[in-house]
């Protein structure tokens, strides 16, 4: 961090593998403990899936790792040195952790081509039009990213002219555009046909490892595909953690969650 307060993402130390780390944050709106004491570390390039009942303080733990909302206490940070506490919504999005939205957030009128370029990290200020800044490096990686979102077919199409599928395919790229090494994903295929949803998560497993990912959703078939550890989320604590066999057959997951 530098004397202004404002981060490079490079500051992010990964030497220890641990990307995000949560201890004992605790949140409350009037009274209502929203988060109690939750703690949480995910690793460099994990694709991680964060399950619990509505309430369970799926979304306030997402506005805490954003700078949306203030914990009461505790502590949270973003690889080994920086303190997201500390930071602003700006700072951290430009430290590198990228959030999307249940609900898909585009520019309907825009090609798809034109979404990525506009969500491209850099500095807009110097443009003299909107799309002339644009360099063949620029290029390119708007191209890759069309490839891994699988767009590349329809770059010149208006973004409203998309399916449900597409325009959440076209979200998760215009985050990619910025270099995050975080992702968190609320409820990516809420709404998908079995098809999308099914290519959602190759996508998905394709990007861990260069990306880490924090996935939150209810689709058990879709966590199953995803693999990797699941963490129960209830009354703001965490309730078990493992792979999802493990929580699946936990007593108090089935209880709380997986029975209703």
């Amino acid at each position: 961090m530098n004397d202004m307060g404002h981060i490079v993402a490079e500051e992010v130390d990964l030497s220890h593998n641990v990307i995000l780390y949560l201890d004992a944050i605790s949140v409350s709106f009037d009274g209502f403990k929203a988060l109690n004491k939750l703690s949480l570390t995910i690793d460099a390039g994990e694709l991680r899936c964060i399950i619990g009942p509505n309430g369970a303080g799926k979304t306030t733990m997402m506005d805490v790792i954003t700078g949306k909302t203030r914990p009461d206490r505790g502590k949270a940070f973003f690889g080994q040195t920086i303190d997201l506490l500390r930071l602003s919504e700006p700072e951290i999005a430009h430290a590198g952790i990228g959030r999307k939205f249940q609900k898909p957030t585009i520019f309907e009128n825009l090609t798809v081509f034109e979404n990525l370029e506009l969500a491209m990290k850099t500095d807009k200020r110097a443009r003299t039009s909107l799309f002339a800044w644009l360099d063949d490096a620029g290029r390119d990686k708007v191209a890759d990213t069309l490839k891994q979102i699988r767009l590349d077919h329809e770059a010149d199409r208006a973004a409203g002219l998309l399916s449900h599928g597409q325009k959440q395919w076209l979200e998760i790229g215009m985050l990619l555009m910025q270099d995050p090494k975080l992702l968190l994903l609320d409820e990516p295929v809420a709404g998908m046909t079995d098809d999308e949803t099914e290519r959602t998560g190759e996508l998905f497993k394709s990007l861990a490892g260069k990306h880490s990912l924090v996935v939150v959703e209810h689709d058990m078939a879709f966590i199953a595909q995803l693999g990797g550890k699941v963490t129960v989320l209830h009354e703001g604590s965490m309730l078990a953690e493992g792979d999802l066999a493990t929580v699946q057959a936990d007593p108090r997951v089935i209880e709380v969650y997986l029975g209703r």
